[in-house]
């Protein structure tokens, strides 16, 4: 029951932001659909933002707010909405063309 009391600390950051990152890169490697894929491109990239928000805790520096970490993270937030809805225009317009969003059909877009 001591485990319900401890603060939440740096390890539990890391901890949850490799397993985000670890189950995105899975979800990308097993996936044969587009939007599975981008899923997995979603999971790590939050497991990273999660790494950098535990970074940036005002426990290791005296000097600042530590608020690099949050800022980088917020960057690549707007970063991954912008690949989101770039992505998803792909993919539908890959589905209009081919009725598909499977990944091996798209050998056949190769010159």
């Amino acid at each position: 029951m001591q485990f319900l009391y401890e603060p939440i600390g740096l390890s539990h950051f890391l901890a949850v932001g490799a397993f985000l990152f670890v189950v995105g890169i899975i979800c990308m490697a097993t996936k044969r659909n587009a939007l599975g894929i981008l899923m997995g491109i979603e999971l790590v990239l939050n497991g990273a933002i999660l790494n950098f928000v535990g970074f940036a805790s005002p426990y290791f520096r005296e000097d600042n707010l530590g608020l690099d970490g949050h800022l980088i993270a917020l960057f690549v937030i707007v970063l991954a909405a912008a690949e989101a809805a770039v992505a998803l225009a792909i993919a539908l317009n890959f589905y209009n063309n081919h009725a598909t969003i499977d990944v091996d059909k798209a050998q056949e877009l190769k010159g």
